[in-house]
């Protein structure tokens, strides 16, 4: 098995898509569609690789990162942030909070897998 894959995503396509690629493989994957409590989802679960949307229901995804990288259980762990809003200053926000990749959408299947693969490392 690849590892642990933690996905914070509150579009249900989405959850879907990337779950069934990341399971094909090999990876677990836990999903989590709340900003409000998912920093304490990632503590618990202990991913391998989070990935994150920036925009959540009660919490943003820029606030949810900088909750994790405050947390000595999850500090340390990569974050990928998945946005539609790919505007520089989105980018630079999440850069400044800590990420460790950003990728808008659309994404391709081959992009989202091999980006997990490289983070997990």
């Amino acid at each position: 098995m690849a590892g642990k894959v933690l996905l914070i995503e509150d579009e249900p396509h989405i959850v879907e898509a990337i779950s069934f690629l990341l399971e094909r493989a090999g990876w677990q994957v836990f999903t989590h569609s709340n900003g409000q409590d998912a920093a304490e989802v990632a503590g618990r679960i202990a991913p391998d690789v989070i990935i994150l949307d920036n925009m959540l229901p009660n919490k943003s995804g820029i606030d949810v990162l900088r909750e994790i990288r405050a947390d000595a259980t999850t500090s340390g762990k990569p974050v990928l942030m998945l946005t539609a809003k790919g505007q520089a200053r989105d980018k630079a926000a999440a850069e400044e909070a800590g990420v460790s990749m950003f990728m808008t959408k659309p994404f391709s299947n081959q992009a989202i897998i091999d980006t997990v693969k490289m983070l997990a490392q």
